[in-house]
């Protein structure tokens, strides 16, 4: 992971979700020759927050389901997309989808490493990723926050009309050109 500072996007909560401990969120991608890099910072209580454990950092499905971060990465003019899950505790998940929440399979990625650190106010996620990820693309870039009484918060670029729904194209609104 490279020391330069990207820009961060502010990421929006979604309408039905309560303000809770997590009051900002903001995140970068950033194109590399062999993937990309990406920071997802939340500001606010972090106790109030499920951060999940260090563990072992393997692929591992269902961790939307806490707190984590997501990229949806999509070719321009194409239905294709991939998905990324990534977990504090440094697990992860990859999947590519033919067009809207159909066709779903593990994603190939050549290497992955995502770090995490927190304090009383700020979690910070850092991950590069090595994988195929075709340009130009538009890009999604999603928190899934849930607090430690109960609750989720969903963040994101956009949404579109309705339940928070991270798969719709509507919530890529990053460029990403090489």
């Amino acid at each position: 992971m490279t020391g330069q500072t990207p820009d961060m996007h502010p990421l929006m909560l979604h309408v039905a979700c309560d303000l809770g401990p997590i009051r900002a969120v903001t995140a970068s991608v950033t194109p590399t020759p062999r993937g990309c890099e990406a920071e997802f910072r939340l500001d606010g209580h972090i106790p109030g927050i499920i951060v999940p454990a260090l563990a072992v950092p393997e692929r591992t499905d269902n961790l939307w389901q806490t707190t984590c971060f997501e990229i949806f990465w999509q070719p321009l003019g194409g239905t294709f997309y991939r998905e990324f899950n990534l977990s504090p505790s440094g697990r992860w998940a990859a999947y590519d989808f033919d067009s809207f929440r159909e066709g779903m399979r593990d994603a190939p990625v050549d290497a992955m490493a995502i770090a995490c650190s927190h304090d009383g106010s700020a979690l910070i996620l850092k991950a590069s990723i090595a994988a195929d990820l075709p340009a130009p693309a538009q890009v999604a870039l999603n928190a899934v926050v849930e607090h430690a009484k109960g609750g989720t918060q969903y963040w994101a670029l956009a949404f579109p009309p309705g339940k928070p729904e991270f798969h719709s194209e509507a919530n890529r609104q990053l460029i990403i050109e090489r």
